[in-house]
Parts: structure tokens; sequence; C-alpha cells
């Protein structure tokens, strides 16, 4: 049975799940705009200093297959509450004047928080009204994403009024909030669910990852260490596959595999990875654009505080997106609204190849790009929702949340690559051009997406519109009659 909370209750919760998905978004991307600030500081090269990124990222795709399973079961209350335990204590870290190794451990504990975003999805709709909960979930994905270009300005600000220590400082007064807020508004879950934790799966899973991870981050190895970088991805789709093949025959899997042979859960992540290349690859060529001096020839020089605030239309026209996409995804269906979405991007790709020398042109593409990832993000869950189990609901969106960091990190790896390439012997930044290649690239990515939307999903059959409901414990009623809007199918 659906446990749904009072009307107290209601209110507080859906203010502190969407709190805890913006937040952990906006203090897993302060890494970004604060690694020249931490290679100055803690006199460790630009390189090194690119860890406190990268670890982040990592430390959260590991964690997010095992968190999503452990909220699966009955501990998902604890499992919330121990996660931003573990992001308080690496914020302290990061505060703390100790040494660079230690500012790395506390960044590896922010990402865990990137890795619980699917358990408040599963409290959402499993404590929520059914009318409400969809709206509730696609938000909750929003502010998980556009909550990225939240961190970055003010971490910015932080940074060039009081240091290294004032912007990470941020960090850890919101997480510090987030705890008692969640403890006292985020219920237990329903009785009767139950998990097990796979060991096995959870290190191969883990292993691959962090190789897969290792080697699309460090953008490095393809040009010094070619054979390093080869053997770390044949090693990361040796065991990603071991796992995989591992997950098919476990009587308890840490990620429920069997959801992946449904076209609709196949095609969502497959497009949420080629779209998350194409998302992400965008916001890098417009921050690192506009951050670029004119005596490059082209650029506007802006600091690191003036161009975080270039990231506010992103933020804000992804926000209206989330708003009014339950609205469009009920008329049109979750595929329809995925594709438009990738081609809103698209636009975004096109317009930055063909017209970036205005501030304010760029301000513009920032805000449509915005508009674009919103829609995608409020868009995405309803498709794997639709025909997901609710007690399986952290679990798949967990896997989800593993492939768009993939995706991202994939994105940020081509746009340093193509840059790179485009960048003459003897200068410091890349030619004008490469820029608007890069662009085209991304463009291309994003018409796979849409196409993949399309087709993979399920054209035209409303795929998406409404949750998938769970069977109640006991022999369904046989006359049971789906509702309105929902194709009554689950996998099981």
């Amino acid at each position: 049975m659906t446990a749904v909370t009072g009307p107290g209750e209601s209110r507080l919760l859906v203010p502190t799940l969407l709190f805890i998905a913006l937040l952990t978004a906006a203090v897993g991307a302060m890494g970004a705009p604060l690694i020249t600030s931490v290679a100055t500081t803690f006199h460790v090269s630009l390189a090194s200093a690119q860890w406190t990124l990268t670890i982040t990222l990592l430390s959260g795709a590991v964690t997010a297959p095992l968190l999503g399973r452990l909220g699966a079961g009955p501990h998902r209350r604890g499992t919330i509450l121990g996660t931003l335990g573990i992001v308080v204590a690496g914020s302290a870290l990061t505060v703390i004047p100790l040494s660079f190794g230690w500012l790395l451990v506390g960044r590896a504990c922010q990402g865990v928080g990137l890795g619980g975003v699917a358990l408040i999805m599963g409290v959402a709709r499993d404590h929520l009204p059914e009318d409400r909960s969809p709206g509730v979930v696609a938000f909750v994905s929003v502010a998980s994403t556009i909550g990225i270009g939240v961190g970055y300005p003010l971490a910015g600000l932080l940074v060039e009024i009081g240091g290294i220590r004032a912007a990470y400082a941020l960090g850890l007064f919101v997480t510090a909030l987030a705890l008692p807020l969640a403890a006292v508004s985020i219920p237990a879950a329903p009785a009767g669910r139950s998990a097990r934790l796979d060991v096995p799966a959870a290190l191969l899973l883990a292993a691959g990852l962090a190789a897969l991870l290792l080697a699309v981050s460090e953008t490095g190895l393809w040009s010094r260490h070619l054979g390093m970088a080869v053997t770390l991805v044949a090693a990361a789709v040796a065991l990603l596959v071991t796992w995989a093949l591992h997950e098919c025959r476990a009587p308890a899997p840490l990620v429920n595999v069997r959801l992946l042979r449904h076209r609709a859960v196949a095609g969502a992540n497959l497009v949420m990875l080629i779209g998350g290349v194409g998302m992400y690859l965008l916001l890098t060529l417009i921050t690192r654009y506009a951050q670029t001096p004119p005596t490059a020839g082209y650029g506007f020089g802006l600091t690191t505080f003036v161009a975080g605030l270039a990231l506010v239309p992103f933020s804000a026209l992804g926000f209206v997106a989330g708003q009014v996409t339950p609205g469009l995804r009920a008329r049109f269906g979750a595929p329809a609204l995925l594709a438009a979405s990738a081609l809103i991007v698209l636009v975004a790709f096109a317009c930055f190849a063909v017209a970036r020398g205005n501030l304010a042109v760029l301000l513009v593409e920032m805000g449509v790009l915005g508009f674009g990832v919103g829609s995608f993000s409020a868009a995405m869950p309803a498709v794997i929702l639709a025909v997901t189990p609710k007690s399986e609901t952290s679990s798949a969106m967990s896997f989800n949340q593993v492939v768009r960091s993939v995706g991202f990190s994939l994105g940020s790896a081509l746009g340093g690559l193509v840059l790179a390439a485009g960048t003459s012997a003897g200068r410091v930044f890349p030619a004008d051009g490469s820029y608007a290649t890069a662009a085209w690239i991304g463009a291309a990515a994003m018409a796979v997406s849409a196409t993949a939307s399309l087709t993979l999903t399920g054209r035209g059959t409303g795929l998406g519109t409404a949750p998938a409901h769970e069977p109640e414990s006991g022999p369904a009623p046989a006359a049971a009659t789906p509702p309105a809007g929902n194709s009554g199918r689950s996998v099981q």
C-alpha cells in the first residue's frame, strides 16, 4: 500500500526534497570554479587541482547504485540521513585548514550526495499523492542538474571575498542545514520492503566505473600515455560486462538490469548518455570561451565570479522549464518531450557555433541551453518510472544518475580534447574555430539523442505520461483496470 504523508508533513517534505537535490548539485559543482584557486592555495598543478572535481563525480557515480539498492529496502530514511551526514563531514574537511589530500577526501565525501538523488525520488513517489508525485520527481531531477549553475557563481564570489576556505564554507553551511530538515521530514519506507546488498556486484561496478571515469576525465592520458588510457578503457569494459552478467544471474541484483530489457528504460538511458555528453559539452564550451582573455583574439576575459553569473540564465530558464514540463508531458508524452528538449539544446549548439562574439548573445545561448536541459531532466524520470515498480524507483533512477555522470564526464573530456587539438604549438589558447568544431560535434550528438528519444522509447505511445503502479501484496483482482493515461505495464 502506498504511504502518503499527512498535510503538514507533505508541506515540509517537498521543499526538503528539492533543497537536498539542489544543494547536492551545487556543492558538487563547486569544484569547477575553484580549480585555479586550489592550485595556487595548495601549491599543486592544475592537473592535480582538477581532481577536486573529478573525485566528486567519481564518488557520486560509484556510490549511486549502492545507495539506490539500499533505498529500495526498509532503511531508506537511515540511508538518506547517513548520506547527508557523510556530505556534512566531507564539507567540514574542505573548510578545516588541512593538506590537499584531506581536501580530496572531503570532496569525495561531498560527491556521495550526488548518488543520493535517486533516493529522494523514491521518497516522493512513495509518500506523495499520485497526482502530485510525478511533478515533484521531475522537479527533483531538474534541481539536481540545474543546481550546477547555482553553485558556480556563489563559489566564485566567495573565493574572491574570503579565499578558497570561505567558498567551501558555503557547502558546509547548506549541508548542515539540510541534515536536520531531512531528519524531521523524511518518512520511513513503506512496510514490506526488503533489500539485500550484493557486495561482489558492488565491487565490480565500482571498479568498472572508476576505471571508465578516470579514463574519460583525465584527458592528458590520451595525449601522453595512450597505452594506459586504452588499458583503463579495456579494463572498464571487461569489469562492467562481468558485472552485467553477474546481475542477470543474481537473485537480489544491485541494479535490476532486467528493467533494461524494456525498450523505454534502455532507450532512456541511451538518450541520457548521449544527451549528457552534449549538454555538459556546451556548458563547458561557453564558460571557457567567456573566460578567455581578448588577447587570444576572442573571448571576454570574465573573472570567475562574473563567469559564474553567466550561468544565471542557465539555472533560471532551467527552473522555468521544470515548471512548464509536466503540462507538456501530459499532453505530448515524455518521449516526444525528450526529443524536443534535445532539439532545443541542438539549437543552442548551432547558435554558439555561428554567433559567439557578443556577450549578450552568449547569455541568450546559455538560457536556451538551460531551458533545454531543464525540460530534458524533467521528462527523463517519467519515461523510466512509467514501467518501473515503485519499489525499484531508487535503483532504476540511481542507474540513470550513473549514466548521466558518465555522459557529463565524456562531454567534458570531449570538449577538452577538441580544444586541445585546436591549440597550436607555443600557444596557450585554442583557435576560435575549434569552438565551432566542438559545437557542431555536440549538435550531432543532440540530433542522435532526439532521434533515439522517438525511436527507442516508443513514439506516439504516450509512454511516460504517468507512473506505473506497483501491485499490492497478494493476488491482484482479476478486473483491475489501469488508471487513465497509463499503459499498466511494469517490469518485474
